[in-house]
């Protein structure tokens, strides 16, 4: 029986510095939406971040990406049972992410905000939007849609607006079928989709995927994810 964990701050620091040997080009949501399929590096990674239920874990990972000289993309939540981020020390956590040159940007969860307070999705996502951006003193370019528990999928939304209506440069889903896509979202084991197909059965780490030279890699990871000596710590 193992009893090696595999999603420790170390591990997944490795991998980090593994992909920035092999040539690698870490750009945030932001830098990608701007440049999109022009004058990328031949080895780029699309680079974030969805803080689902903690925050304080997102320095850690904020600190490791300082050391490494990486930007990445931190999504936040607003409506979180979990954390509040306009809490005293999660607010300063955020501003560490924004004075250290990371992009901030806001994961949405309109779809079940309308269900839960019978309240118009959109303009719960217009006012979401100015909430940030006034608090933070920023202007954030994009969203990326949580999946919850409410069996609803917020990404419904999208599916017959455009980010540009609501000032915005991206919604972050829009970017998987244009990259091979990894993602820790399942906690205990990784998954990946080839251009928005799901490749069943891989369970590669984001490090054993280098090996393969992907051009565009689009990696997802989940600050709550990650631990020194283990999850319950």
């Amino acid at each position: 029986m193992s009893g090696t964990f595999q999603f420790t701050f170390s591990n997944i620091e490795k991998q980090y510095k593994q992909a920035i040997v092999d040539g690698y080009l870490f750009v945030t949501c932001e830098e990608y939406a701007s440049l999109r399929c022009n004058n990328l590096s031949d080895k780029t990674i699309i680079h974030r971040i969805d803080v689902d239920y903690s925050i304080k874990k997102a320095e850690r990972l904020g600190e490791i990406f300082n050391k490494l000289g990486i930007k990445a993309s931190f999504f936040i939540r607003l409506h979180a049972p979990e954390y509040n981020p306009f809490s005293f020390e999660n607010y300063r956590i955020i501003k560490f992410l924004i004075d250290s040159g990371h992009e901030i940007g806001y994961h949405s969860e309109v779809i079940d905000q309308e269900a839960i307070w019978q309240e118009n999705a959109e303009e719960n996502l217009i006012r979401d939007i100015d909430v940030i951006n006034r608090i933070f003193n920023i202007e954030i370019k994009g969203t990326a849609s949580h999946g919850g528990m409410t069996g609803l999928n917020n990404k419904d939304f999208w599916k017959e607006r455009k980010a540009e209506t609501y000032g915005l440069m991206y919604e972050a889903y829009e970017f998987l079928k244009e990259a091979f896509y990894i993602s820790d979202s399942e906690w205990t084991q990784w998954k990946c989709y080839d251009k928005g197909v799901l490749v069943k059965g891989e369970r590669k780490t984001f490090g054993e995927h280098l090996k393969d030279g992907h051009p565009l890699i689009y990696l997802l990871i989940h600050s709550d994810t990650y631990f020194d000596h283990n999850f319950y710590e």
